[in-house]
């Protein structure tokens, strides 16, 4: 069953694609009213640093191959490696997800009232769809999705569509949202979108 809202307390999912624009949409939530943002990616950037127990399993899975200087995990060769085939993306989360899970739950919980973000790319797969009060998905479509990852990443289009076939439908994480913000457009006509939602939130 759905968590029950605490008073005082109000936990907001963010999510989306592969540069889908959510973590824009979790700063501008954050912007006006104050908020506590818990960045998914950061969290697994830090538990794969070298010598953590994530660390060792992924090289265990994954090889030599994706270290770089220092012995760290590049994560664009990691990338590589992991969105070559959806039993290799598996791999990678049965790994890096428990941990990554029981952190974010444990942020959640330790933050007593306010307004609580979860910008989180794979909210849903990871399980914790039940962890937040309302879920927003930021929809965008493939062309303006590639059109701006060839513009602010180093990677091949290629590679950039095989993340996108290998990550949930976009389609199907909306028919899951209690908002769907339609990314598209301009930046205002977003911060237009996110000052409705807002509204909308603070009114109940």
């Amino acid at each position: 069953m759905k968590r029950q809202r605490q008073k005082n307390k109000l936990v907001l999912g963010i999510t989306g694609s592969f540069g889908s624009g959510k973590s824009t949409v979790a700063r501008l939530l954050a912007a006006r009213k104050g908020a506590t943002i818990i960045d998914a990616d950061a969290i697994c950037h830090k538990l794969i640093k070298p010598g953590s127990k994530v660390y060792f399993k992924i090289i265990k899975a994954f090889g030599s191959r994706i270290l770089c200087r220092g012995k760290k995990i590049s994560r664009r060769s990691l990338a590589k490696e992991a969105f070559c085939n959806e039993t290799r993306l598996s791999v990678l989360n049965k790994i890096i997800h428990p941990d990554a899970v029981k952190i974010i739950k444990q942020k959640i919980s330790a933050a007593k009232r306010g307004l609580v973000i979860v910008d989180a790319p794979l909210l849903i797969e990871a399980g914790l769809r039940q962890s937040v009060d309302k879920l927003i998905v930021v929809n965008i479509r493939k062309y303006s999705q590639l059109k701006r990852l060839l513009a602010k990443k180093n990677m091949p289009k290629s590679q950039i569509l095989k993340r996108i076939s290998l990550q949930m439908p976009l389609k199907e994480k909306v028919r899951l949202a209690d908002f769907v913000i339609d990314n598209n457009g301009s930046l205002k006509e977003t911060k237009n979108q996110v000052a409705l939602i807002r509204r909308k939130l603070w009114r109940n």
